[in-house]
């Protein structure tokens, strides 16, 4: 983490989600949760949160932001599944590209201190992640201060009886925007950050749907329960490296009647870049990225790196060529479901062809 951002580890958290109705608590209760949870001693809450505290010192996080993580118990474990998933996530994006969302040790910080476009989608994608896991977490019962989404302004709000339980986007935007911080005036680099945030979080509230499930006799409609649903998170990933393919390269104008900072396009016209003014839904970027073709401190490079023949070998192999190998693999196929309860496969091996590219 650092100052107006949410950066993205390469290590791989996992934590089991509490079923809808098992929230977690270690501190005040809400009033919301089940009978079914047994209370807490003394000396497990301090341990509790003695933990809570440890996972949010872990994190490295700045002053104020770790007063937010340290005030509710569930903000450290949204903050790791947010992590965890916007980085899955950009390795999925990016997997066929030359610069593969690689984000080990040296690398994530060169990229970080750089305003290049793979930059602008870890902006976006992280800031996507922590509003998409705080929603998801408000309706999951893992969090103190929030609950459902009671969606008060519904259309047609006398035709539906609300129900089920939504995703608290409300409570998530109001929560990251705090977190990340407030939009600079002048640094033209902190502005660009700030402005990819916020189109993660536009991205995520663009997907939000109301899905409605029919109650009555012999499956009439005459009572409906409705609830507001987050677009799964692949897809808030698929339309963001949508933005990062037509991202624009911008530069800096001063407002005259405000004297503040405006993003725009670059003074002196670019070749191959547009003039386009940009608009707040894309992703915005002032340095040119490297190619990625060899080992710098950004990326590994692409040597070795697996591809596939008449698909993106020639781009990511930059040309170098790429290696062939044969290898045979076994597989199960030919499965069938037995009753009760099992799987049952045959194994079959076949010869496959392996591409890499060449150093």
């Amino acid at each position: 983490f650092m100052s107006g951002s949410l950066l993205i580890s390469s290590r791989n958290f996992w934590f089991p989600c509490p079923h809808r109705g098992a929230p977690l608590f270690l501190g005040r209760l809400t009033g919301n949760e089940p009978l079914t949870i047994l209370p807490l001693t003394s000396e497990m809450e301090e341990a509790a949160v003695k933990a809570h505290y440890k996972v949010c010192d872990r994190l490295k996080l700045e002053k104020k932001q770790r007063r937010m993580c340290r005030r509710d118990p569930g903000v450290a474990e949204t903050l790791m599944e947010a992590i965890s998933m916007s980085a899955l996530e950009c390795q999925y994006q990016f997997r066929f590209e030359r610069w593969n969302c690689t984000l080990e040790g040296r690398y994530r910080a060169s990229l970080l201190k750089r305003g290049f476009k793979e930059t602008a989608f870890l902006y976006a994608i992280s800031s996507a992640g922590l509003t998409h896991a705080m929603a998801k977490a408000c309706s999951a019962g893992r969090m103190e201060r929030c609950t459902c989404d009671e969606a008060p302004d519904l259309e047609n709000r006398e035709a539906w009886q609300w129900g089920g339980c939504g995703d608290n986007l409300k409570y998530s935007n109001k929560f990251v925007k705090e977190f990340l911080g407030r939009k600079p005036n002048k640094d033209l680099r902190a502005r660009v950050d700030f402005h990819n945030n916020l189109v993660g979080m536009k991205v995520i509230k663009a997907g939000v749907e109301t899905t409605c499930k029919c109650h009555g006799v012999s499956g009439s409609c005459t009572v409906r329960t409705c609830w507001r649903q987050l677009s799964p998170f692949h897809e808030i990933g698929k339309q963001l490296k949508q933005k990062y393919e037509t991202s624009l390269k911008v530069g800096s104008t001063t407002n005259e009647a405000t004297g503040e900072g405006d993003i725009s396009p670059p003074k002196k016209s670019i070749p191959g870049h547009s003039d386009q003014i940009p608009r707040t839904t894309d992703l915005v970027y002032i340095d040119d990225s490297p190619s990625f073709c060899l080992m710098s401190r950004y990326s590994p490079g692409t040597s070795g790196r697996k591809c596939y023949k008449d698909k993106n070998c020639d781009s990511i192999c930059c040309g170098r060529g790429h290696n062939t190998q044969s290898r045979v693999v076994t597989r199960p196929c030919q499965c069938q479901v037995r009753w009760c309860c099992y799987v049952e496969c045959k194994q079959c091996t076949q010869r496959e062809e392996v591409y890499t590219c060449k150093d």
